[in-house]
């Protein structure tokens, strides 16, 4: 992926993530640099962390029909509300609904972007 592509990838979901802010009242943005910075660690997190959580966790996604995947989502969001001081979340319940709508919102970003 180019440079100049990431970067705009980058700060695109940290508008995805400032909408997600505003639509659900448990999560909490301080500002849009935390957003960038949520966002960033959120693409880390899902490039070095997640690969590794679906392979340990396939038994359980496979019994679920693939559902567990949100849960692992909702995980690393909350995980990324942990680590910044900038950024939290009040519940699973409204990281789950957080990650959800981040997800569906940054693979409109990332078609669009393709």
């Amino acid at each position: 992926m180019r440079p100049i592509v990431l970067a705009a990838q980058v700060f695109l979901n940290g508008l995805a993530l400032l909408l997600v802010d505003q639509l659900l009242p448990g999560l909490a943005l301080g500002s849009f640099t935390d957003a960038l910075l949520a966002a960033l660690v959120i693409g880390l997190l899902n490039a070095l962390i997640r690969p590794v959580l679906l392979l340990l966790t396939l038994p359980i996604t496979l019994i679920t029909l693939g559902l567990f995947y949100f849960v692992i989502n909702a995980l690393l969001l909350g995980f990324a509300a942990y680590v910044l001081p900038g950024f939290s979340i009040d519940s699973f319940v409204t990281a789950l609904l957080g990650s959800l709508l981040y997800s569906v919102l940054t693979t409109l970003i990332s078609r669009v972007l393709r």
